[in-house]
């Protein structure tokens, strides 16, 4: 812990970490984080169970897809990060489940209508219209996604005060209207602010070198004086707290037989 480390401890062994993946094992005893109350790994596990065709998008190292005790007899993953692709080909090929090589920012490598569930959790980006063209009629979007002002604390600590139109990205209530515009009926949409304690600076700097776009170029380097400055304050003052902001939001592609009331309204959220 801290008290018997130094700094210069703790910012080495975490800059010699490994990034690639979901895996955040390496945080245990160091950082904690609440869940969100849905378990969306369950629930996503759960919904793979029914499905004939999955696809998971930003899958990164495959960690979440692979929790799922069964997998459809097609299921495929895209991720663009190299170092992610090479580690979830390794885990999710022995389950039979193919991982495509694909940007964030391209179309989905896929024909319309190819799958019945598509699921992601935190998305850097949801293309909407890429989503509703890859459902097939009936098919359902299932996603967990990070929500606005997440883990702000730490992230201002570092860049000072951002302003109000950064702090309210990423709203629930955009993507919503975002996928409802590209033809989906939200079924499920659903929001939680949840606590995170940073137990050492070690923790800090190894988040920030995982989670890239909370401090985007971040290095120990050009970040010094403030990662000096909170070592200090988490040395004499405990945990570092922040909050992270997530959404849960499950919509669903009209059957080509549904009528036009139908296909045009969208059913409130559940209340679980």
């Amino acid at each position: 812990m801290s008290t018997t480390r130094t700094f210069e401890d703790l910012v080495a062994e975490a800059e010699a970490a490994p990034v690639d993946g979901w895996d955040f094992s390496w945080f245990e005893g160091r950082a904690t984080e609440e869940r969100p109350s849905w378990g969306y790994a369950r629930a996503m596990g759960e919904r793979l169970g029914r499905a004939r065709a999955a696809l998971d998008i930003q899958t990164g190292g495959g960690e979440v897809l692979n929790s799922a005790p069964t997998l459809p007899a097609l299921t495929a993953a895209t991720e663009g990060w190299p170092p992610n692709v090479r580690k979830a080909t390794a885990l999710l090929h022995p389950r039979g489940a193919v991982v495509v090589a694909s940007p964030e920012e391209a179309p989905l490598p896929f024909a319309d209508g190819a799958f019945d569930l598509v699921t992601s959790r935190h998305p850097v980006e949801t293309h909407w219209e890429e989503v509703a063209r890859v459902l097939c009629p009936g098919g359902t979007y299932f996603s967990q996604q990070v929500g606005p002002a997440s883990v702000f604390e730490l992230v201002e600590y570092f860049l000072g005060p951002l302003p109000e139109e950064v702090r309210g990205s990423r709203d629930p209530e955009a993507a919503r209207v975002a996928s409802e515009a590209a033809g989906l009926q939200v079924v499920d949409l659903r929001s939680e602010r949840l606590r995170i304690e940073f137990h050492d600076i070690g923790a800090v700097v190894h988040f920030l070198r995982k989670v890239i776009w909370m401090v985007p170029g971040f290095t120990v380097e050009a970040y010094l004086p403030q990662l000096r400055s909170l070592h200090q304050e988490i040395e004499a003052r405990g945990p570092f707290v922040a909050h992270s902001s997530r959404f849960l939001i499950e919509a669903r592609k009209p059957d080509e037989a549904a009528g036009p009331r139908e296909k045009r309204g969208s059913r409130p959220p559940r209340e679980d």
